[in-house]
C-alpha cells in the first residue's frame, strides 16, 4: 500500500458520506426510500435517467451523481464485501477477488446514456 492508498474505514468516510447524504436527499425531496439493497441500484439507475431526461448540465448536478454512484459502492460494499480505496482524491471499490470498480464514474456514465450503476453491481456480485 503507498502513502496514498487508504483502505476502510477512512477511504470510506467520504464515500459513506456522500451515499447517506444522497439516501437522506431523495427521502426529504423526492420521498425516494433506499435501502442498501443490490434491488434498489435499479431505482437508481431510473433516477439518473429522468435526471437525464430534463436536461441539466453535468456541472449542475455533479454532486448529485457522486451520490448515487457513492450509495452504489456503498451497495457493493455490503454485498460483497467489498472495500473502498483512495488515491490522490479517487475513490473507487476493490472487490474480494480484487478487481476494481468505479462506481462514482459509472453514475457520470449513465447520466451520459453509456453506463448502468445496476449492470455495475451485476457484474460485481456475480464473481463472488
Amino acid at each position: 500500500m503507498t502513502a496514498q492508498q487508504e483502505t476502510r474505514p477512512h477511504a470510506a468516510a467520504k464515500p459513506a458520506r456522500w451515499a447517506a447524504d444522497a439516501v437522506a436527499t431523495l427521502r426529504e425531496g423526492a420521498r425516494v426510500r433506499l435501502d442498501y439493497s443490490a434491488r434498489s441500484v435499479w431505482r437508481v439507475d431510473r433516477l439518473i435517467d429522468e435526471i437525464r431526461r430534463e436536461g441539466p448540465p453535468l456541472a449542475a448536478i455533479e454532486n448529485v451523481l457522486r451520490g448515487l454512484g457513492a450509495y452504489a459502492g456503498e451497495v457493493l460494499v455490503r454485498e460483497t464485501g467489498a472495500e473502498w480505496w483512495a488515491t490522490g482524491g479517487d475513490h473507487w471499490i476493490r472487490t474480494p477477488d480484487g478487481r476494481l470498480w468505479d462506481p462514482l464514474e459509472e453514475a457520470r456514465r449513465c447520466f451520459e446514456g453509456q453506463g448502468s450503476l445496476r449492470l455495475l453491481c451485476r457484474d460485481a456480485t456475480a464473481a463472488r
